[in-house]
């Protein structure tokens, strides 16, 4: 299973894209996540799709307390083969 993300909110500048690296490799997910110039957050994240809904949850909720995520536009797509998770 393949999602690509797009998150909003306060989610640059507060270390949102290494939480969300370390946070996929707990899961044993892949794939990648970058910064945006209008403020968002980009994120494609790859594996078990149990294993992606938990992570989405905890993303939900930001991975630490400075993280505030408004909204998050989710698109599935074809699994790309990742085989690790960086940081763009």
């Amino acid at each position: 299973m393949n999602k690509h993300l797009v998150i909003s909110g306060h989610v640059q500048g507060v270390g949102f894209r290494y939480s969300a690296m370390q946070k996929a490799k707990e899961f044993k997910l892949n794939g990648w996540v970058r910064n945006k110039e209008n403020g968002t957050v980009e994120l494609e994240v790859e594996g078990d799709g149990n294993q992606i809904n938990l992570y989405m949850d905890e993303l939900k909720n930001g991975f630490n307390r400075f993280i505030q995520v408004d909204n998050i536009e989710i698109t599935s797509q074809q699994e790309k083969g990742y085989d690790d998770f960086a940081v763009k």
